[in-house]
């Protein structure tokens, strides 16, 4: 299996364009060890396809376009029009994980995979997202927990695990949060090995570790190092948790709960304002000696 990092970073990028925080103002003075960074998505192919022209894209970040154009594998390839991605995942309905499917609109058949509650909210609510569910661009299967999803790549199969999320802060009617957000277990069959994606989580459940330490690499919510990240550095007011992110940091934080599985570990989705990307950092040190590495674009996975 092929994991290709699209993008690495929160909504809003690296440096995030109205931000200056210590983070983007040292990136764009080049006084900060970092590397720039988009939004996050990545794109997954298995070991028998070929030539790497059937790619799973999870989530569909507001900067793919450029992220297409920087990876040649998903370009078209030999006809006039065409497509190397097979399907979409879509973890939540975010603004930032939903937007670039706007960039997909032309006629490609495309296979997209969300919750019933997503699909609710960002295509049955929307007349702008839904007039891209047609035959001839997305067709939908409705994710469900624990189910199995056969994708057109029979190479790799599919499964979503519900984790606990919170809904999108453009749903104004009340919901709960169940079904808004889930993580992706990516299963290459030819090769046996297998990833968990999941970029957005507030709380660790002993089901979502039990479920990790099966795979060989996860890649995880990485968005902020402490809850009160936003409101200490002076650029929010609300913590991560009720931005719906658990913390790198602390005795619920994700190092100290998933620190003891021997996986490939790697943090993406990472704010701009989290230390971890000064990449001479303590917080850095912390998550590198903890075995875990941070996410930049272009990053490639191989398992």
């Amino acid at each position: 299996m092929r994991v290709h990092v699209l993008g690495s970073a929160a909504g809003g990028g690296f440096p995030q364009w109205n931000c200056n925080c210590a983070n983007c103002r040292g990136l764009r003075a080049g006084t900060l060890r970092a590397k720039a960074r988009t939004q996050c998505s990545i794109a997954v192919t298995g070991n028998n396809s070929g030539d790497g022209s059937r790619w799973l894209l999870l989530n569909a970040s507001p900067d793919l376009r450029a992220q297409i154009s920087s990876f040649p594998e998903l370009l078209p390839k030999n006809d006039a029009r065409g497509s190397s991605i097979a399907s979409v995942l879509l973890t939540d309905a975010e603004l930032d994980h939903i937007t670039g499917l706007l960039s997909l609109r032309e006629n490609e058949p495309i296979e997209l995979h969300c919750t019933r509650r997503v699909f609710e909210w960002v295509f049955e609510a929307n007349p702008i997202f839904g007039g891209l569910i047609q035959p001839s661009r997305f067709r939908w299967e409705a994710v469900e927990n624990r189910i199995p999803t056969q994708g057109r790549d029979e190479t790799l199969s599919i499964e979503a695990r519900f984790v606990e999320g919170k809904v999108p802060t453009y749903i104004k009617t009340a919901f709960d949060s169940i079904g808004s957000t889930v993580g992706y277990i990516i299963v290459d069959r030819s090769s046996k090995t297998s990833m968990l994606y999941v970029p957005a989580i507030k709380h660790i459940n002993h089901e979502l570790i039990a479920a990790a330490s099966e795979c060989d690499c996860i890649l995880f919510d990485g968005s902020f190092w402490s809850d009160d990240e936003m409101a200490r550095l002076g650029v929010g007011s609300r913590t991560a948790l009720a931005m719906g992110h658990v913390p790198i940091d602390g005795p619920e934080g994700s190092l100290a709960r998933l620190g003891h599985l021997r996986i490939r570990k790697v943090y993406t989705h990472v704010n701009n304002t989290n230390p971890i990307l000064d990449e001479t950092s303590p917080e850095r040190r912390a998550v590198e000696q903890a075995g875990w590495e941070v996410a930049e674009d272009g990053m490639d996975i191989m398992l």
